[in-house]
Parts: C-alpha cells; sequence; structure tokens
C-alpha cells in the first residue's frame, strides 16, 4: 500500500515508539479521580433524542489541519453547554495535532464522561489515559489482534475505565461482541482507504443484542443524517470535525439536534 492507504500502519509504528518513550519515563503520580459512565451516558431509550459524543479534533490525516490551535477547554465547555452527552478528546500528536495532557483540564472543565480518542496498543495506554483524566478509552479492532484486544479489555477494567471498541466491517463486529464489548462504535471511514460507507450502521445495527450500546462514527453532518442513524438504533453519534469547522461548535451541535424529540 501507498498513500493514505497505508495511514493506520504509519500510525501504529509511532503509536510503538511513544509506547517505549512512555514506559521509559514512566507514568505521573496522581490521586484518580471519580469516574464517569460512557455506556450510561450515551444510551437512550427508542423515544428519547440521540445522544452525542462530540469530539475536540483539531487536524487528522484526511482533512489536515480543522481548528489548528483551538482550545480544547473551551470547545469542551461549548459542547456541553450545547447537551453533549460525553466528550471525544484526540490526543495524538502527530497526525491529529492533540495532546495527552488536554484529559485532565477538559475532565475539570464539565461533568460529562471523557473519552481518550487515541489509537492504543499497550496497557501503558490505558495505564496513562486513567492518570491523566480520562473516563473511557478508545479500542480499534482493525488496529489490533483478537488476543491483543481482549488483553486491553481487560486492562480498562481493571483501570476503572470504559472502552468504545470500534469496528468497520462485520467481521470485526463478531470479534468486538464475542469479547463481551458493551460499548461498540461503527466508524464509517475505512482506516486504511478513508472512503465512507454510510450504510454500515444499518448494517451492523442488525446484528447488535439491545444490551449493547452502538455508537455511529464518521460522516455525520446534518440532522437528517443524525435521524437516519437513530432510525437504523444508533443509541449516539461521534461528530467532530463537522462541528470543530464550525464558527461556534457549540451552535453547530445543537443544529444537528434540531429535529430530535424533546
Amino acid at each position: 500500500m501507498s498513500g493514505r492507504a497505508d495511514i493506520l500502519e504509519k500510525i501504529l509504528a509511532v503509536k510503538r515508539e511513544e509506547v517505549m518513550a512512555t514506559r521509559a519515563r514512566g507514568l505521573p503520580d496522581v490521586a484518580l479521580q471519580p469516574r464517569r459512565f460512557l455506556a450510561g451516558a450515551l444510551r437512550r431509550a427508542a423515544d428519547e433524542p440521540m445522544r452525542v459524543l462530540a469530539e475536540v479534533k483539531r487536524a487528522s490525516p484526511s482533512a489536515g489541519a480543522i481548528r489548528a490551535d483551538a482550545d480544547p477547554v473551551a470547545i469542551a465547555r461549548e459542547y456541553r453547554d450545547a447537551g453533549a452527552a460525553a466528550i471525544s478528546v484526540l490526543t495524538d500528536r502527530q497526525f491529529f495535532d492533540g495532546d495527552i495532557a488536554f484529559l485532565r483540564p477538559c475532565h475539570d472543565a464539565v461533568h460529562v464522561p471523557i473519552l481518550r480518542k487515541d489509537f492504543l496498543i499497550d496497557a501503558v495506554q490505558v495505564q496513562e489515559a486513567a492518570v491523566m483524566g480520562a473516563d473511557a478509552v478508545l479500542l480499534i479492532v482493525a488496529a489490533l489482534a483478537k488476543t491483543e484486544l481482549a488483553s486491553l479489555l481487560d486492562e480498562t477494567r481493571q483501570a476503572g475505565l470504559e472502552a468504545l471498541v470500534e469496528v468497520h466491517d462485520l467481521e470485526e463486529l463478531d470479534i468486538a461482541m464475542s469479547l463481551g464489548a458493551p460499548v461498540i462504535g461503527v466508524n464509517h471511514r475505512d482506516l486504511r482507504t478513508f472512503t465512507i460507507d454510510m450504510t454500515l450502521t444499518e448494517q451492523v445495527a442488525k446484528r447488535v443484542p439491545a444490551d449493547v450500546v452502538l455508537v455511529a462514527e464518521s460522516g455525520i453532518r446534518t440532522a437528517d443524517d443524525v435521524r437516519r442513524m437513530r432510525d437504523a438504533g444508533a443509541h449516539a453519534v461521534l461528530v467532530g470535525e463537522q462541528l470543530m469547522r464550525a464558527a461556534s461548535p457549540g451552535a453547530a451541535l445543537r443544529e444537528l439536534l434540531a429535529g430530535e424529540p424533546s
């Protein structure tokens, strides 16, 4: 593969280097704060409005700079005030202009759960998330062998965190469900080619048990997109770029939710 097609492998290579560096320097010794629960925040009854996992996302490999130098805390507060059920914070530096240091200030500024959005491949990254202020972490099936995913899920539970387990197709869904993932995200964007398939949530929802929280991710730009995901059976949507490009991310979030039942 070349160009965009090998971006996932490039990211994972950087992550392996970061893991070695984190292990070498060790983790800070700080008191852990009480956790907020992601699954509970995102779960909704059929007649309730969609929940939104709003994302602090300053850049991406596919989009380039989105909102360079944006203040994560200011964005998190806008999202909270606009009704976000939880907030996803990008912590990858090289590809997404994020930082692990964003987690605790965002956690301290808002009362909703904070998700560490990154490419986690090692237990020390989960431990780091817990120390730095996350309530939950993202685990990507495409980035992990099944045994690695099982180990990281166990590490997440031991750290007192929750995991949003991300899938891109039905085969990955089967892996996530076989390991008992309570929160599953369907990423409409293929991480290797960056193509988007907005039908994936509709395909996946048919096979997801009622007790699993289902989150639709990527490509969600309008209130109609939100309604489509709700009709498919998703509990929540994860939205970042669409909100971060707006003059007011909070106002953009309110527009997305404008057609939802009150």
